[in-house]
């Protein structure tokens, strides 16, 4: 069979049999009389299992040692051949992920594109300074897409530079939202608090929904910075976990605080002053769980509070005592002149 036949055939330019043949990898079983080339069948299933090694990413050079060495292993380079694809195959999704936020900010220009390409790369600095400067130049005339600021959010550990992205994405809005909220469900407790925290900054309707529904997160720290915030939207759900956080004395300070706000609803507040109530009449509670429950009572406006700490002023436990005395002082005191 002549080389135009064997191309035709196999697929391969008669050009590349040529260089095949130059490398050593191919040699034509005869010649014609003429001095054409000339391929058996035996050729042939060289010349595929060639093309078929090569498919595998091999080198011509590993391809000849392959089909020529009798004590060729393949396993040690079939290893190194995983490693190298997947290597590529990371490098690739990279540059796609690149590309795809590049284009998602929009560029007019040229410019437009090498700024964001910088702000990209900056984001991802091993230097927090440069990192914290690329979030803050991230609200401008080129801004970097959403997705590149939560995903730089979810894994910033430097204080300074997570409050500068978080600032970043209360500009983007509920844009984020999405993101945010799968970072909720990540396995690691860090990401999932980063998350909620970036979440709690952002304003709006979309955003309040989703810290309604992590108040019933099984990560405890993702409700309680879901009922702090909530408390300040003034949204009444949050009040049994802003509760239970000043029992447990966790944030507590800001947990009542949290709870005065919401007690500017005369429901809520009434609300609250009987929670806080029961669980001081009949909590079964340590003294300084009980104290703590007292000092948030005093920020509840309404009667039902009154005659609650009124009753508490004869309490056996003295600090409890004391404090209601002195909050029922407060509250009667004449205002003005």
């Amino acid at each position: 069979m002549l080389i135009g036949d064997v191309s035709r055939r196999c697929g391969v330019s008669a050009r590349m049999l040529r260089h095949y043949e130059s490398l050593g990898l191919l040699r034509p079983t005869g010649r014609t009389g003429v001095g054409y080339r000339e391929y058996s069948s035996a050729d042939l299933r060289r010349i595929f299992h060639i093309e078929s090694l090569r498919s595998l990413g091999l080198s011509l050079r590993a391809v000849g040692r392959a089909l020529d060495d009798p004590a060729f292993t393949p396993s040690a380079l079939v290893d190194d051949l995983i490693r190298q694809t997947r290597a590529r195959i990371t490098a690739e999704r990279e540059l796609l992920t690149r590309l795809r936020r590049i284009d998602a900010a929009g560029p007019t220009d040229w410019q437009d594109v090498l700024r964001a390409v910088a702000l990209l790369r900056d984001l991802g600095s091993p230097r927090a300074g440069q990192r914290q400067r690329a979030a803050l130049a991230s609200v401008g005339e080129v801004p970097v897409p959403v997705e590149a600021l939560v995903e730089a959010a979810l894994g910033e550990s430097d204080p300074n530079v997570a409050g500068a992205l978080r600032w970043a994405l209360a500009h983007a809005g509920a844009d984020g939202l999405p993101l945010l909220a799968e970072g909720l469900d990540a396995p690691a407790p860090e990401v999932r608090e980063r998350a909620v925290r970036a979440v709690v900054e952002i304003p709006g309707g979309d955003a309040t929904t989703l810290l309604r529904d992590a108040l019933r997160h099984p990560d405890p720290v993702v409700g309680r910075y879901a009922a702090l915030a909530l408390g300040t939207r003034g949204e009444p759900d949050a009040v049994p976990t802003l509760i239970d956080m000043i029992v447990g004395e966790v944030n507590d300070v800001d947990a009542a605080d949290a709870l005065s706000a919401l007690a500017t609803d005369p429901a809520t507040a009434e609300r609250i002053a009987a929670r806080l109530i029961d669980l001081l009449t009949h909590g079964n509670l340590g003294a300084s769980a009980r104290g703590r429950l007292t000092q948030a009572l005093a920020g509840v406006p309404g009667d039902t509070t009154s005659r609650a700490l009124a009753g508490l002023t004869g309490d056996d436990d003295r600090a409890v005592a004391l404090t209601a005395s002195y909050v029922l002082t407060l509250r009667t005191a004449p205002t003005g002149r």
